[in-house]
């Protein structure tokens, strides 16, 4: 499809969405949850700072009363909000065991923990979010790849395009691999294939004679076990992210989410992100805050869909039983299931996706470090000067009328717009997601960023785990933030070692 074509089915597509949102009354425009009062007061707290030579008010709490303080070690991601009841941390230790749990497959003695598959990617949640932190990308073709997904798609027909557009489709399956590879199956069924990375070489010059070799990877399908691959198969690699603060980022307002879109880029800024589009469940049009396409509305959903892509198992939100078993694996679809009419009408159900979903709510994202460090001031003061606070917002505050009393009127710092935007020629993986193209991306939240390798020292950033350092993952941008990376390529060095600095206090 050519890039004209391209372009004007995606206007096409965004002016329907426009129209059903509105019509169906979901998206609101102003902070309908707070009094004027307030509203003049989160509207002041929340404005970009100007001044650099200290830390702000409340900056080194990134997360409000849930930020957690505890050590700093290996578990620094995998504790509760800090301001949860007790009754609420039990709650929170039990999502935290299914979390950790192994799944096995059907027909098995431990009936409350079979199902899984019969294709899957992991046996249990945490072995792709390791320590509840991100996965990494395989840095050789032989290595395992299990934190790393594969999402698989073909060119859409008529219909399929009618039904992206509808968002009763996220993208045109295979009709035989689905929309996800499962490198891993039951006993007696082949997976289907095993991922293989390679990776290509591309210094890159800097300010002051410093040089830094990126790695661009390259995806094929090892043994594919359920036929050859089409020609025209798309692919793209998805490392998982990290899992602290998701309650917060869901409890942000839409509008203040929505302020920030630009789609047409009418401030002329060369910044146009734009807000995801998405339906939930019920079916009902709903703004897409989580995935690297931001694809999922809420984060039950985002769960439901793990469940089901990455394990195989079912949930009330995602009720097939084989997950992402095709009709045309045949094999797969006459196995066992692991549904047990005693214990609910799906593998994992509702009060156990709850636990889950609570869980990964409530974890919590760790105190800043050294706020008022100077290095990392003068970092601050390089991002915001660069450009990189226009996509990566710095704070909000949360609404006021969350269910949940632990997410409300919260003060956070997750430096995130939560929008789509194109990232360029380098990130592009020229596969559409829902209504975002293959350049966009949703902008990743930064809190917590500097203690990824603390968590898991193998961990490796960006959608597709390329990048293994920050300073890597800043010159894979291009698109709307080109100019903030050529800023960064061309700055004395001790700034960009300041950035570096500040973004390690995240």
């Amino acid at each position: 499809m050519n890039i004209s074509v391209r372009a004007t089915l995606l206007t096409g597509l965004l002016a329907l969405v426009a129209l059903c949102a509105h019509a169906d009354g979901q998206f609101s425009g102003f902070r309908d949850d707070l009094n004027e009062k307030d509203r003049k007061r989160v509207e002041s707290v929340t404005q970009p700072t100007s001044s650099f030579d200290k830390a702000e008010r409340f900056e080194r709490m990134s997360a409000g009363a849930t930020t957690s303080t505890k050590l700093i070690n290996a578990d620094a991601f995998s504790h509760s909000s800090a301001n949860l009841e007790f009754a609420e941390l039990e709650r929170f230790l039990l999502g935290n065991g299914l979390f950790r749990k192994d799944w096995v497959s059907s027909p098995s003695s431990t009936q409350a923990s079979d199902g899984l598959g019969p294709l899957f990617n992991a046996r249990a949640c945490q072995s792709c979010h390791i320590k509840d932190g991100r996965g990494h990308a395989p840095a050789r073709p032989e290595d395992s790849a299990v934190s790393l997904l594969v999402r698989l798609s073909v060119p859409a027909d008529k219909d399929q395009l009618a039904a992206i557009a509808d968002g009763r489709l996220p993208a045109a399956p295979d009709p035989v691999y689905g929309l996800q590879l499962q490198d891993h199956a039951v006993a007696g069924l082949n997976p289907e294939g095993r991922v293989a990375v390679t990776y290509e070489d591309l210094p890159v010059a800097l300010s002051e004679g410093e040089t830094v070799t990126l790695r661009k990877p390259a995806l094929r399908v090892v043994d594919p076990g359920f036929g050859p691959m089409r020609d025209d198969l798309m692919m793209s690699a998805r490392v998982a992210p990290p899992m602290i603060g998701l309650g917060l980022l869901e409890s942000v307002h839409e509008a203040d989410i929505l302020a920030w879109a630009d789609p047409d880029d009418e401030d002329g800024d060369g910044i146009s992100g734009r807000a995801a589009r998405v339906r939930d469940a019920e079916g009902r049009w709903k703004l897409g805050r989580f995935g690297w396409k931001a694809i999922a509305p809420t984060i039950a959903e985002q769960t439901a869909g793990a469940f089901s892509g990455d394990m195989g198992l079912s949930t009330p939100l995602a009720p097939d039983h084989w997950g992402d078993c095709t009709e045309a694996q045949a094999k797969c679809r006459d196995l066992p299931h692991g549904a047990q009419e005693r214990l609910g009408a799906e593998e994992v159900p509702e009060d156990l996706l709850n636990l889950v979903t609570f869980y990964s709510r409530h974890l919590a994202v760790p105190a800043r470090r050294g706020v008022d460090d100077p290095s990392v001031l003068a970092g601050k003061k390089v991002f915001y000067e660069s450009g990189c606070a226009t996509c990566h917002r710095p704070k909000y505050v949360t609404r006021r009328d969350v269910e949940d009393p632990a997410l409300r009127f919260q003060l956070i710092w997750p430096y995130t717009d939560m929008l789509l935007h194109d990232m360029g020629e380098g990130l592009a993986d020229g596969r559409t997601e829902g209504l975002a193209d293959g350049y966009e991306w949703r902008t990743p939240p930064l809190w917590g960023i500097g203690l990824t390798a603390t968590v898991n020292e193998e961990a490796t950033f960006l959608h597709d785990g390329r990048a293994r350092t920050l300073l890597e993952a800043i010159l894979w941008h291009g698109g709307e933030a080109q100019a903030a990376r050529d800023r960064v390529v061309n700055m004395a060095k001790q700034d960009r070692d300041d950035l570096i600095r500040f973004l390690e206090s995240l």
